[in-house]
């Protein structure tokens, strides 16, 4: 049978930059087609072309069950049965549910809006089609993102959606979340219905892929049957590497930790977190990980001044401080990098030179409180190489950046303020591969410059990967310590172990206290 989707030779330049060459991409009726490739290898571009935000160059053409569409028409694209779902949402809070899925296209009694028949729509697509209990009637802002997922599905199958497309649908869903999205793509598949799943994660490309393309650097590289797909093929057609360069602790080869920097005692909220301690080392990577809404991040926002704790101490160097705001935080050398870089750590609407240098300016003003400019374009200049951030210079909007761009230059930041501990919340999130292994490369870097870094990941293999023994926090305290005797690796069953409170720890783990374990 003809393919549901064809687009041949699809081409795209911005001025002097060629984002798209010479792409072909073809999709079956009813098969989730995975697209992969590092953040600026063309795959937005390509789906933008297919919904008709962009245009293509001459020379390229989508086909729709064989039939030639014209690109540059979201109204044409969306007739043609085309839908895409972005990473970033794009629902009303203020409105209902049934106000959402119909937004723009709500039906009518007269020059009225038929709320009855509106409703009776929505709920039949959120039950019948999705198998959801929430009522079309709901204030959007009342839903969990999970859900809200759910709606923006919802309003492509009122649209009578045939090629959906998905972009990270995942990146910001409990475990719960995920598993309700994969069985409402199983019954999409079974609908005949075709997905393009965009996803950094590998272990998603093999649960829910038929087929997976991939590009680099705007080209095609191949397309893998679901039998082909492995982490080392897809990894290497990637970034143009065998996966045996993707970073991996040595754990044999580590240095020993230092003396104590960070020692946190018996600290906690009064709400999320309750008496929680731990030391990190000179030189040592020490992981947090745990399920989400163990209170990792709520952790994170005690020790560096975000939030104000209601028992325990933060004490750096023998010192016991007091830390009131953010601010003081980074006084006394201690740097956070937060997990929502978009929402609470860059500055989009500045440049990357104004990212970098915004936390040190007084360091370039003279006398009478002149700034030197020169100073802070030296500064993000070197920043640009040492953490390889792509882009022309350092005059370009932040937001133009992709994910794993942007992350950088958040860390950049930080690393210029000179501090003494690191804390990275979910320091890769929404980061293509590329751009992950040269931030764990980064993160052994700091370790070995003697600096104190916490890591806090939901990814399993990430914490393995990079940390030197794991705290594992279960609802609000610290559980365990997951810590092998040096040369062994950190096994992942001892981490959901101390997670999920069962039992089966190996000799890598030991559970602590529940005071804490003290210094």
């Amino acid at each position: 049978m003809t393919p549901i989707l064809q687009m041949r030779g699809i081409s795209k330049t911005f001025g002097p930059v060629r984002a798209l060459a010479d792409v072909s991409l073809e999709v079956e009726r009813g098969e989730v087609h995975a697209l992969m490739g590092e953040n600026g290898a063309g795959k937005s571009t390509l789906m933008k072309i297919l919904s008709g935000a962009y245009v293509a160059d001459k020379g390229g053409a989508i086909l729709i069950d064989g039939q030639e569409i014209a690109t540059g028409d979201p109204k044409l694209a969306k007739a043609a049965g085309i839908a895409v779902i972005y990473q970033e949402l794009a629902l009303s809070p203020n409105l209902t549910v049934a106000e959402n899925i119909f937004l723009g296209a709500e039906p009518r009694r007269g020059p009225f809006v038929d709320r009855r028949t509106m409703n009776a729509k929505a709920g039949a697509i959120l039950k019948d089609r999705l198998g959801l209990s929430f009522s079309p009637q709901t204030q959007l802002g009342r839903l969990s993102l999970g859900e809200r997922q759910m709606v923006e599905i919802a309003r492509a199958l009122s649209t009578n959606a045939r090629i959906i497309v998905m972009d990270e649908p995942t990146t910001a869903l409990t475990e719960r979340e995920t598993d309700k999205l994969f069985a409402v793509i199983a019954q999409l598949k079974a609908d005949g219905i075709a997905i393009i799943y965009i996803s950094h994660r590998m272990d998603e490309v093999y649960a829910l892929a038929d087929r997976c393309t991939v590009l680099r650097d705007g080209e095609l590289v191949g397309t893998l049957a679901k039998d082909e797909i492995t982490a080392e093929r897809v990894v290497s057609m990637m970034v143009g590497r065998d996966l045996s360069t993707f970073y991996k602790k040595d754990h044999a080869a580590a240095a020993e930790p230092g003396a104590v920097v960070l020692q946190v005692d018996g600290l906690g909220d009064g709400r999320f977190v309750r008496d929680c301690s731990f030391t990190v080392r000179h030189g040592e990577v020490v992981g947090i990980a745990g399920l989400v809404g163990s209170g990792r991040t709520e952790l994170a926002r005690l020790i560096y001044g975000a939030d104000k704790p209601a028992a325990g101490r933060v004490i750096l160097n023998g010192e016991t401080l007091s830390i009131a705001t953010p601010r003081d935080g980074l006084a006394h050398g201690i740097a956070y990098l937060t997990e929502d870089r978009k929402g609470l750590g860059l500055f989009l609407d500045m440049t990357i030179g104004e990212n970098v240098n915004i936390g040190v300016l007084q360091r370039d003003a003279k006398a009478g409180g002149l700034i030197d400019f020169a100073a802070g374009t030296r500064r993000a200049d070197g920043a640009m190489r040492a953490l390889s951030i792509r882009a022309p210079h350092t005059r370009l909007n932040t937001s133009a950046l992709s994910g794993g761009n942007q992350q950088k230059v958040l860390l950049a930041r930080l690393l210029e303020l000179g501090p003494r501990v690191v804390i990275l919340d979910e320091p890769t999130r929404g980061v293509d591969v590329g751009a992950k292994s040269e931030i764990y490369r980064l993160i052994d870097a700091l370790a070995r410059d003697g600096i104190a870094v916490v890591v806090i990941s939901s990814e399993l293999p990430e914490i393995v990967g990079v940390a030197d023994r794991v705290l594992v926090m279960r609802e609000g305290t610290i559980a365990g310590e997951v810590a092998p005797p040096r040369g062994e690796p950190i096994r992942q069953e001892d981490i959901m172990a101390f997670s999920t409170g069962a039992s089966g720890v190996g000799r890598s783990g030991r559970p602590l206290p529940s005071e804490g374990a003290r210094a």
